[in-house]
């Protein structure tokens, strides 16, 4: 009787090892995929900021503009221009000899006192108001503000007057603790540590 082996293919070497990832190759591509995912989230992290950072600003700015505007053109269309404090519905200016500032300031566009304009600091609720001729009807002009003297009269060096000069300059300082438009916080951990708005401004016409 005759036998036949039937042969198994194989390397000469030995047997063929079946190729696989190793615990190296693994730990290689999962840095590799965490880093990238890493850079991601952390790119899509600084966008959002910048964003909201730029919003921010955007925001302030146009909250400067709108606080500024009608009080600077008033004021330079001014022929008077009193600064003092306003307590219930009596405005009384700065004694000549004193330091001239105060929180609230009294604008005639002409020689008629009896009709004026008054932007003051409402000390119960830190807003900027602006009223007419002393009626009870005000306009809110800025919110949130920290500071008590908010207008000063300066010369042209900046130093404030303790008596009154014909080519004075009216100095405004807004300081905020919260921007509004979007609302952010200022102060530690905010997008602002310090946020104020500050202005110069003369009249056209001089007495």
């Amino acid at each position: 009787m005759k036998l036949h082996f039937v042969g198994c293919e194989g390397n000469a070497g030995g047997s063929r090892r079946s190729s696989a990832f190793t615990l190296i190759d693994f730990l290689i591509a999962s840095t590799l995929a965490i880093i990238v995912i890493g850079g991601v989230v952390f790119a899509q992290i600084t966008g959002l900021k910048m964003y909201n950072l730029t919003k921010a600003k955007l925001g302030a700015s146009d909250q400067a503009r709108g606080a500024l505007n009608l009080l600077v053109t008033e004021i330079r269309s001014a022929k008077i221009v009193r600064v003092g404090k306003l307590v219930g519905s009596v405005f009384t200016p700065v004694a000549e000899g004193t330091n001239m500032q105060g929180a609230a300031i009294q604008i005639n566009s002409t020689t008629n006192t009896n009709s004026y304009i008054r932007y003051y600091l409402d000390s119960a609720d830190r807003k900027l108001k602006r009223s007419v001729n002393g009626g009870a009807s005000t306009d809110i002009v800025a919110e949130y503000i920290t500071n008590n003297v908010v207008f000063t009269l300066e010369n042209f060096a900046g130093a404030i007057l303790t008596q009154s000069q014909n080519n004075r300059v009216v100095g405004i300082t807004l300081q905020f603790y919260q921007v509004q438009y979007p609302i952010v916080t200022v102060g530690a951990g905010g997008y602002y540590d310090f946020y104020q708005i500050r202005s110069k401004v003369t009249r056209r016409v001089l007495e």
